[in-house]
């Protein structure tokens, strides 16, 4: 019977912190689908949309290391509902406040609290399975990836039929609302380590762990070319093939839809063939279609074939990331290793754009982006089957003979 009661909670602690990755993310990316609009409105340089759109990103990334941390100590109970009311704050102030350049880069940081979720998420629902399972667990919980959809979706549609507050008004109530539900639902797995210890020395000792560094880099390219690739492509497929704001961020919205839906692929794969054989093949799979898109063929059917392939192999990726964590990051450490490994993701996400913006501003397309891109996803398939893949072996061979 209590076999039974663990296995409805820990299907509920899933459900309920799916939801609160999504709804935190939808609020996290509000930006990113009105980029092209703000950069027109306020008058701004490539560089300055993509700096806007990325630093939700960055903030988002380096908050989940203290809050992945907070979470291993305190748990996901207390952490979900915090962090979703006070994200409520920097959402209502874009919509409200923010009217020049400075506040949109000030209510953006602030914004960037809703990309923590994911810190939170994974400790919560990777102490609710057995290790066999942790890697559809998690892949299903990266779902929530799909609030950034949602956002590409409608963010510009309702700005366009209700006016530009509705969106922030419309995300502001559902954080809300999930804050409660959160409160009321969510539990943390009795008897789970808690580690002890400051906060600095817990996540020096976290950061030292050689499998922190492999899995940092693995997702700094597979979620962070995600992110990358959700906050920019709107102002890239305005810039280079002339589409209305609300057509980018349609498309942009089915990349995020496919990639949100291989991410559970590839956890379930890990589980069945390993992690690191999907980590091969996605990323050289990426390696290929950014070439394919180096080329700028036309958007139908050439790019869209590029891009959706590759939404597909970074999603996978990510999916399979995570069922490495989950193999080899210390029980009472998978909330701190959460925090770094999802703050490399979100870093790996932060500099394209960037990059993309000045390659832009300097030669008037975007070829070299995509072709450093390509040279990025293979230089990781490499450490993939070298480093990676020795030091699994030698984890799997240690648990083995524990």
């Amino acid at each position: 019977m209590a076999e039974q009661t663990d296995g409805r909670t820990a299907v509920r602690v899933l459900v309920v912190s799916t939801i609160g990755f999504l709804v935190n993310f939808w609020a996290w990316a509000l930006i990113s689908p009105l980029g092209g609009s703000y950069g027109k409105a306020l008058g701004l340089t490539g560089v300055q949309q993509s700096v806007l759109v990325a630093v939700p990103v960055i903030v988002g990334s380096l908050g989940r290391i203290p809050v992945g941390a907070l979470t291993d100590r305190i748990g996901a109970r207390t952490m979900f509902p915090a962090v979703t009311l006070l994200t409520i704050v920097p959402v209502l102030f874009i919509g409200f406040v923010a009217d020049t350049y400075p506040a949109m880069l000030v209510g953006g940081f602030f914004l960037g609290l809703g990309g923590t979720a994911f810190a939170i998420g994974v400790p919560a629902v990777n102490a609710w399975f057995a290790p066999e399972r942790r890697g559809t667990a998690l892949g299903i919980f990266g779902l929530g990836m799909g609030g950034t959809a949602i956002s590409a979706f409608t963010t510009v549609r309702i700005t366009d039929t209700y006016g530009p507050e509705a969106p922030f008004v419309l995300v502001a109530c559902v954080l809300a609302v999930y804050a409660v539900v959160a409160a009321l639902l969510l539990r943390d797995k009795p008897g789970r380590p808690t580690p002890q210890g400051s906060f600095l020395a817990r996540t020096w000792a976290t950061a030292r762990i050689p499998a922190t560094g492999q899995l940092s880099l693995l997702y700094a390219m597979g979620f962070g070319g995600f992110v990358a690739f959700s906050v920019y492509l709107p102002t890239y497929l305005v810039n280079a093939y002339d589409l209305s704001a609300s057509d980018a961020a349609a498309r942009t919205a089915g990349f995020v839809v496919l990639a949100v839906a291989m991410r559970p692929v590839g956890g379930t794969l890990s589980d069945k063939v390993g992690p690191v054989p999907v980590l091969m093949v996605a990323f050289v799979a990426a390696a290929v279609l950014a070439l394919l898109a180096a080329l700028e063929l036309p958007l139908v059917p050439g790019a869209t074939i590029a891009f959706l392939g590759l939404a597909a192999a970074l999603g996978a990726s990510s999916g399979a990331v995570f069922a490495l964590v989950a193999q080899v990051a210390p029980a009472d450490k998978v909330g701190a290793v959460t925090g770094i490994v999802g703050a490399a993701g979100g870093l790996g996400g932060f500099f394209p754009p960037l990059v993309m913006g000045a390659v832009y501003d300097q030669v008037g397309d975007y070829s070299l982006g995509y072709v450093l891109l390509a040279a990025s996803a293979l230089g990781v398939a490499l450490f993939t089957w070298g480093p990676v893949r020795r030091a699994a072996l030698a984890r799997a061979a240690e648990v083995s003979t524990a």
